[in-house]
């Protein structure tokens, strides 16, 4: 018995013949319909999940049995499908056109006009030039002639003199001191001697003690130099000479003042050097200055005196309040 007897129930290929007295086969469902056949029948050979797999693609989509088991020819052509046309994705490609200048609403206008001395002819414009040169020269001349006003005197003000006057005066005049006197002209130096009376009853006087030189060697190469070195003696000195006459006397109650103040610096001034120390009694000051003029330097033609010049003040009886331990 072979599997082709009508006997037998062995399975048989499809679209086989059915024998008679065959079972006839019972009806599969409709959804099974898409797995097999033209549409989806398994051909022999074939696995299951091809099947499956070719089930599953849309029926539009399927290729025909006949196409798939044609034989291909070596000999055709390739089929190339007609290229679409390319699609430019650049960010460029969507912008939108940049309207025309006649489209736009805001089309270029003239220059506008020029203004101020640039609007002027070039005849003007040559005018007013002269014009602001001639007042910058005029201010700078009369800074110059109020500043050599209110200077100290040196050569431009004794050459010039006259003519510095004569600008300033009397619209420009100027009731005030811009500059110290004589700055860095002249050397000013306080000296002092005293009187000391011995313990056996004697007296004798002492020579001359330059109390600013002191003062300049203890500033010379000091980097954080005392304020009293620098300024007590001096500024004490220049208050003396600014309220009292030529003839030593005190003007105004400034005067009596500033001459207390200069007597209580050089007595201190005395006992700091010990000029008592013999066991003598400090009895009595005087303090003189000497005042000299600085060279010029060597390219001035000016000429000044090397000479000296002195101011010697009267004796100063040396009270208890200059002093303690001093003559009572």
């Amino acid at each position: 018995m072979d599997a082709y007897d009508g006997g037998s129930n062995a399975r048989r290929g499809p679209g086989a013949a059915s024998e008679p007295g065959d079972a006839p086969e019972p009806e599969r469902p409709q959804e099974e319909d898409g797995l097999h056949g033209a549409d989806g029948q398994q051909t022999p050979g074939e696995p299951e999940a091809a099947v499956e797999s070719r089930a599953k693609v849309p029926a539009q989509d399927r290729v025909p049995a006949e196409v798939r088991s044609a034989p291909r020819d070596p000999y055709a052509e390739p089929s190339h499908p007609e290229p679409s046309e390319p699609t430019d994705t650049r960010p460029s490609a969507t912008r939108p056109a940049a309207p025309s200048p006649d489209a736009s609403p805001h089309r270029a206008t003239d220059p506008e006009p020029r203004t101020g001395v640039a609007a002027l002819s070039l005849r003007y414009q040559i005018g007013v030039a002269l014009a602001l040169a001639v007042v910058a020269i005029a201010v700078c001349v009369h800074i110059g002639m109020v500043f050599l006003h209110v200077a100290p005197s040196n050569t431009v003000t004794k050459r010039h003199g006259g003519a510095v006057d004569d600008w300033v005066y009397p619209e420009f005049e100027q009731n005030w001191k811009l500059f110290a006197p004589n700055p860095l002209q002249q050397d000013i130096a306080v000296q002092v001697r005293a009187r000391i009376r011995s313990a056996d009853g004697g007296s004798r006087t002492t020579g001359w003690y330059d109390l600013s030189a002191q003062d300049g060697r203890a500033i010379d190469g000091n980097l954080l130099p005392s304020h009293t070195r620098q300024n007590e003696l001096r500024r004490s000195w220049d208050l003396f000479v600014a309220t009292h006459d030529a003839d030593n006397r005190p003007v105004g109650l400034r005067g009596t003042l500033s001459g207390t103040y200069l007597r209580h610096i050089v007595v201190l001034r005395l006992e700091r050097d010990h000029v008592t120390a013999r066991g003598g009694v400090l009895v009595s000051v005087q303090v003189r200055s000497r005042t000299s003029n600085v060279p010029p330097p060597k390219w001035s033609e000016e000429k000044v005196s090397v000479q000296p010049v002195y101011r010697e003040l009267p004796w100063w009886a040396v009270t208890a309040d200059d002093s303690q331990g001093s003559a009572r």
